[in-house]
């Protein structure tokens, strides 16, 4: 055997098996290997886009915590301006509605105590007639002395 030729052919086979692994191994492997890299740089991709879109949420969702305090207070700060003028209002109308009663009854009080006067008056009448009869002894006329009557009504 001779050892040159043993080495030359071990060389021709290792050409041989590197044409063919540059041929039909390498080609597809390389494929698998840059499409596995794209995925993977898409998911990196995907992520940090996600990350940033989680960010953009976080500030937007507390945006919107922001506004919704700010018009929860707006609102409650109108519902008490609404309940302290409703509380004024109604003030302002028992206020005005007592001193009607009052007003009302202060004149009914003023009737009532003509009315009186009115009826002491005709007693005293009365009595003056009755008292007159007795001392002069005789049926004193009502209606005959009608103006001497209504004169003595008038100055009691």
């Amino acid at each position: 055997m001779n050892i040159n030729l043993t080495l030359i052919m071990q060389a021709v086979a290792f050409a041989a098996f590197i044409w063919f692994c540059q041929r039909f191994i390498w080609p597809p492997l390389m494929r698998a290997i840059e499409a596995r890299q794209k995925q993977i740089a898409d998911g990196l991709a995907a992520g940090e886009e996600a990350r940033q879109s989680l960010g953009r949420a976080e500030k937007q969702i507390a945006q919107m915590m922001t506004d919704a305090k700010g018009r929860a207070s707006e609102i409650v700060t109108q519902g008490e301006k609404f309940k302290s003028e409703t509380i004024e209002q109604a003030r302002r109308e028992a206020k005005s509605e007592s001193d009607r009663i009052v007003a009302a009854a202060r004149a009914e009080i003023e009737q009532e105590v003509q009315r009186a006067k009115e009826a002491l008056r005709d007693q005293v009448a009365e009595l003056a007639v009755a008292g007159a009869r007795k001392i002069l002894g005789r049926e004193v006329d009502p209606k005959a002395h009608a103006d001497l009557l209504a004169a003595l009504q008038r100055q009691l």
